[in-house]
């Protein structure tokens, strides 16, 4: 595959769908890529995130209970895995198990934030998204939304 190639499909996933095209390219040529063998742990349920993955080929199990128990949860090329991770620390829900050969790219949170500093545009697309997501989240908790989305109006 070519940078342009992994550029197009990146546009695939949600939150890179909106980013600047200059920003993407900075992404595409940043992220460390990591090659699994099947069986390959990619992080246990409960470790400390320090970024995100998308997976570029194969596929990953991610599994919440981490003992063995069938899988809940098959993931497949183009999906981006910790996409919360990439904006604040946070412990991992589940475990990412390569069920096959897979390839993913690992994007570490310092170079997500460099990418938003650099592209003050894409960082407010950013948060619009993640603003968006949070009310979606208290929405579908059935939260009273009336005083949250007081608080959450600070974020813009």
């Amino acid at each position: 595959m070519t940078l342009e190639d992994d550029i197009d499909n990146l546009t695939r996933i949600p939150l890179f769908s909106i980013f600047e095209p200059n920003a993407l390219r900075m992404l595409a040529i940043s992220a460390e890529t990591r090659l699994l063998r099947a069986g390959d742990v990619l992080f246990r349920r409960g470790e400390i995130s320090d970024g995100g993955y998308v997976l570029t080929m194969g596929s990953m199990a991610l599994d919440p209970h981490d003992d063995g128990r069938p899988q809940s949860t098959i993931v497949r090329p183009w999906t981006l895995i910790g996409e919360t991770a990439l904006v604040a620390p946070s412990t991992r829900p589940a475990a990412a198990i390569a069920r096959e050969p897979a390839t993913v790219l690992r994007i570490l949170r310092p170079l997500f934030h460099l990418i938003l500093e650099q592209h003050p545009a894409t960082a407010a697309r950013v948060r619009d998204f993640f603003r968006q997501r949070l009310l979606e989240f208290v929405h579908d908790a059935g939260v009273e939304a009336s005083a949250f989305d007081i608080e959450i109006g600070s974020l813009t």
